[in-house]
């Protein structure tokens, strides 16, 4: 099912720069979280073609029941986001969330609830770690493209 959703993995939207905060923020995130999707936004500037991330927001998961396949953000949080950006001088990029046990591929249910404009981070992560960090962003046709993530820093542990 994931490949009918997701476009040719060789063509990139975008090239989303990670700040090295913000990828560890991210991924402590994710770590801690497991075996629970974890959720938050991330902000920055865009420049043409590259988004800087440059602060991220941790989210709690709102979802009631399993979380360890799903994340909700509450309509408060998205509040709380867009103020944390007015008051900053910073764009609201994106949201992140991870994937437990699961490549960082967006699901069936992550294409269903994405808004146009954002990017969205994908951490796929177990009981080792992080594994894996990608980005997508809906197309025309309201299917995800990977945007190329960048940040030289981002080591695996």
């Amino acid at each position: 099912m994931q490949i009918n959703m997701v476009m040719s993995l060789k063509k990139y939207y975008d090239m989303l720069i990670l700040h090295d905060k913000t990828s560890e923020e991210m991924t402590r995130d994710a770590i801690a979280s497991f075996p629970d999707e974890c959720c938050g936004f991330f902000f920055g500037e865009q420049e043409e073609e590259e988004r800087i991330v440059t602060a991220v927001q941790i989210v709690v998961n709102a979802k009631e029941g399993d979380k360890r396949r799903r994340f909700e953000i509450t309509a408060k949080d998205y509040l709380k986001a867009e103020q944390f950006a007015e008051e900053n001088k910073v764009q609201l990029l994106g949201v992140y969330h991870s994937h437990p046990n699961h490549p960082a591929v967006p699901s069936e249910h992550d294409r269903a609830a994405a808004l146009p404009n954002f990017s969205y981070i994908i951490i796929s992560v177990n009981k080792n770690g992080w594994k894996d960090i990608r980005s997508w962003r809906l197309n025309r046709e309201h299917q995800f493209e990977e945007e190329i993530v960048n940040n030289y820093q981002l080591i695996k542990t």
